[in-house]
């Protein structure tokens, strides 16, 4: 790469003489910007926040040894219906968006991605570890990229912690809520409390106020009587690493928000094992 086509160089449409063969065999020049490594980014159409907290966490770490050369490249599937507030709108966003998936990677495989990140945490939409694992299988089997999602990156992350009593902070009506504590609890920890804001409307995700993730986590998730090991977030359209960041020093118990968490795996999954800052002490430490 780049492929150049005769005649080579030109300047107001003439051949260039002496310019160089920038194509030439034997030579490959890097992508200018995601030099180290390009993930294909697939997101719901109505997340507006994973994308912003994974480049936060990328600009925040360009030093030597960290992400500098690190590229996102993001595909959308569109949900034109993103009310979740009832079982059957739930169930609507599901087919909307298991729907557009295939099509989906197609366009993503287009920027040539070395790495896959799911940007959705599939609990919301699938209601067990099986049919999430199925529906994983389906989905890898389009291409033969390694995968990043929220599942994997979580478990590997509480492993990581050495957590077993668990928090879930969640954006979720009940259903969504139920789900994300089945899947957990059927990895084997232990889900002492939940919370949910039973969000109707799942672009609407991004507008729940700092305010109201922290007064969750510290007087209905983080009280002394619940002995937790970790507060796990659920829901890569509710962004936390602003939260992570202010609460984990006060609460002495490790944070794991969502996006931080996948972009965390993906990362260790392909290389990248300097300390990170911004997403709170997984990313610092492990």
């Amino acid at each position: 790469m780049p492929l150049i086509v005769e005649p080579g160089v030109v300047h107001n449409g003439l051949p260039v003489e002496g310019f160089g063969s920038i194509g030439s065999a034997g030579l490959g020049y890097p992508d200018a910007c995601s030099f180290r490594r390009r993930f294909g980014l697939l997101l719901p159409a109505t997340n507006t926040v994973m994308e912003h907290e994974l480049w936060g966490l990328i600009f925040a770490n360009q030093g030597a040894g960290a992400l500098a050369g690190v590229g996102l490249h993001t595909t959308t599937v569109a949900i034109p219906r993103p009310e979740v507030g009832t079982a059957e709108g739930l169930a609507s966003f599901r087919d909307q968006f298991l729907g557009g998936l295939e099509s989906a990677v197609a366009v993503a495989l287009l920027a040539q991605p070395q790495y896959l990140i799911m940007g959705i945490s599939l609990e919301h939409i699938l209601p067990s570890r099986p049919a999430i694992e199925e529906m994983m299988a389906r989905t890898e089997a389009l291409c033969p990229l390694g995968w990043a999602t929220e599942h994997a990156a979580i478990r590997s992350a509480l492993a990581s912690l050495g957590a077993r009593r668990i928090g879930l902070l969640t954006p979720w009506e009940p259903i969504g809520l139920a789900s994300a504590t089945r899947l957990f609890q059927d990895f084997g920890f232990e889900v002492v409390s939940s919370v949910g804001f039973s969000c109707g409307h799942v672009q609407h995700i991004a507008h729940i106020p700092d305010w109201a993730k922290e007064k969750a986590i510290l007087e209905l998730l983080a009280t002394a009587d619940h002995r937790l090991d970790a507060i796990v977030q659920c829901g890569t359209n509710m962004a936390l690493n602003a939260v992570v960041e202010r609460l984990e020093p006060v609460l002495g118990i490790p944070i794991i928000g969502v996006n931080a968490a996948i972009f965390w795996y993906a990362l260790r999954e392909n290389g990248f094992t300097a300390p990170l800052q911004g997403g709170g002490r997984l990313l610092r430490e492990f």
